[in-house]
């Protein structure tokens, strides 16, 4: 599966934004989703993960009650709408995939599979 993110840009601090993952190649319903972030200088960290059938979601803490996963199966997308932004916020925005086979949900970078190019999130404040 092929994975393009979009939607990412400059925005100050307390907007929104939604970021879009295009899937292309195998069935999008079969994939576990998720999205990551890298800020400058530090290391990529789980933001959220949705279920094949998007019957459970999981956040990290940081993004917890501003972030929402969703999916949209009919258009193999993704997204991740980002509210109440903050500095802290700004980085490079990956969305992945697991295996096909896989049913699980995953916070942990190592067991996604297939992953997208990164769209940069910048939050002023």
């Amino acid at each position: 599966v092929q994975l393009q993110a979009c939607g990412g840009g400059s925005v100050q601090a307390g907007g929104s934004l939604r970021l879009s993952c295009a899937a292309s190649g195998r069935t999008f319903s079969t994939y576990v989703m998720g999205w990551f972030r890298q800020a400058p200088g530090k290391a990529r960290e789980f933001v959220a993960c949705i279920a094949r059938s998007a019957d459970h979601t999981y956040y990290g803490d940081a993004v917890k009650g501003r972030f929402t996963i969703s999916r949209d199966s009919a258009k193999n997308t993704v997204y991740l709408q980002m509210n109440s932004l903050k500095p802290e916020d700004t980085a490079v925005y990956y969305c992945a995939a697991r295996a096909a086979t896989v049913t699980v949900i995953s916070t942990h970078q190592s067991t996604y599979r297939y992953w997208g190019q990164g769209t940069l999130v910048t939050v002023s404040s």
